[in-house]
């Protein structure tokens, strides 16, 4: 029955994380209001001045008092360690009619959030407890143009009970969510990298709440032509590194050293890494230095290099250093309607990663080649010296090969991010094994 029982256990419970973030303290006190935004704020002054449902009884108190105005003087998110959110509102309402006009109250909404995984595995905010408290404040003509007092009174058992529904105020919370719940879901959306290989980030399992901040482990597939690609089992299990000390970030993303080998290993499934080299050569001055060639070729052709991917790339991280390896064959060859080949090198190329951040983008260059070296794989013109080899295509292969991986990642690679926030202030440190990146989040204004 185990051995029935595990055939049945989905693929993904044994997935484990390669990549991560650490949503810090700062990054929940983080907030851009504008006027016409439809934040929490509006939401809760749209919903609590809503029209009230009318009631059957005539007499009904409910039916003859209303929420005319509402002023939130504080709308802000704490964390609470080992345990989730703390979402806490102040307001001042304004209902009417009262005895002497206009009646202002104040509203306290304390009310604790956590994320959790839901069914269809995607992370979503939910409250778990919600405690509002009413104050009654002098009337507008009570006060005499002095500050309101609050009353000696609080909600429960009073008449004020019949002014506002209080029951009804933790309903309205609960809409609040609904517009970041939508965010939510865009973090596991597929982002493009190239026209047929994509990236998508999957939480793990919901995430945990430490005095750094909420930590979110994630594990990223590729998919290439709509396919998930199966990629090799990451060595080492990758956890999120805790920051040195309490960073101002609002964010810090951190990436395993598994993620970039998984990055390169997808694109060469997709054989964007497989480039085509035009060399200065022709097959006329390469007859110069290797006399077989003279019989291959009747009319002078360029030279064309025909590199593909004989094993799977790999990306070393070390200490400021972000390395990768490439293992290339180029085919080199000419032939202006069929490409005909003559010979065969293996190319081992060595070269340094730069690493950079534009909006939610990882923008990944070769910096610089520090090392390639080059073997006789095939030869339909005799053996030649590596020596030879070196002198005839190191250049073109210096040069071209960085200017096409180059090419292929222009774009760069999307970040784990939700829909309307961008990265700012990013800082990029390379350590062993993994990459952090702390940023601060920016709020993109609305258009339409």
């Amino acid at each position: 029955l185990s051995v029935l029982l595990s055939l049945l256990v989905p693929a993904h419970s044994t997935r484990s994380p390669d990549c991560g973030g650490i949503l810090t303290p700062s990054g929940l006190r983080y907030r851009k209001c504008r006027p016409t935004s439809g934040g929490g704020k509006s939401v809760l002054r749209r919903d609590l001045m809503a029209p009230p449902v009318p009631d059957p009884s005539p007499t009904s108190p409910s039916s003859r008092n209303q929420i005319t105005s509402v002023k939130v003087e504080q709308f802000s998110l704490t964390l609470v360690p080992d345990s989730g959110m703390r979402l806490s509102i102040e307001a001042r309402l304004g209902v009417t009619p009262a005895p002497s006009g206009t009646k202002e109250m104040r509203l306290s909404i304390l009310a604790d959030l956590h994320v959790e995984m839901n069914p269809e595995e995607n992370l979503e905010l939910g409250t778990s407890d919600c405690k509002p408290t009413l104050e009654e404040l002098q009337s507008t003509e009570e006060t005499d143009r002095s500050a309101p007092q609050i009353s000696s009174f609080k909600s429960s058992g009073s008449d004020i009970d019949k002014q506002i529904n209080v029951e009804k105020i933790c309903l309205e919370v609960s809409k609040l969510l609904l517009f970041p719940n939508e965010r939510l879901m865009s973090l596991a959306a597929p982002f493009p990298i190239t026209p047929s290989c994509q990236v998508q980030y999957l939480p793990l399992a919901a995430p945990m709440y430490s005095e750094q901040g909420i930590i979110i482990s994630l594990q990223t597939t590729f998919q290439v032509a709509g396919t998930v690609i199966p990629l090799p089992v990451s060595p080492v299990p990758f956890s999120m590194p805790e920051p040195a000390s309490s960073s101002s970030s609002h964010l810090i993303l951190a990436f395993s050293e598994h993620f970039y080998t998984s990055l390169f290993s997808a694109l060469e499934e997709s054989g964007a890494l497989n480039v085509s080299l035009l060399s200065s050569l022709t097959t006329a001055t390469l007859a110069e230095r290797i006399i077989q060639m003279g019989s291959l070729f009747q009319e002078d052709l360029p030279v064309v290099l025909q590199a593909v991917t004989r094993s799977a790339p790999h990306v070393v991280l070390e200490e400021d250093k972000a390395i990768l390896q490439l293992f290339l064959t180029a085919h080199i060859g000419a032939g202006s309607s069929l490409f005909q080949s003559f010979l065969s090198v293996n190319v081992d190329v060595t070269a340094r990663l730069h690493l950079s951040v534009a909006g939610t983008r990882m923008i990944i260059s070769v910096a610089a080649i520090e090392d390639i070296e080059l073997s006789l794989a095939t030869s339909d013109v005799g053996p030649i010296l590596a020596a030879l080899l070196e002198e005839l295509f190191l250049p073109t292969i210096r040069e071209e090969v960085p200017a096409q991986i180059n090419g292929v990642l222009r774009q760069g690679v999307f970040l784990p991010h939700i829909t309307s926030f961008t990265y700012t202030n990013v800082n990029i440190t390379i350590h062993k094994d993994y990459v952090l990146i702390p940023c601060n989040l920016q709020l993109e204004a609305r258009t339409g």
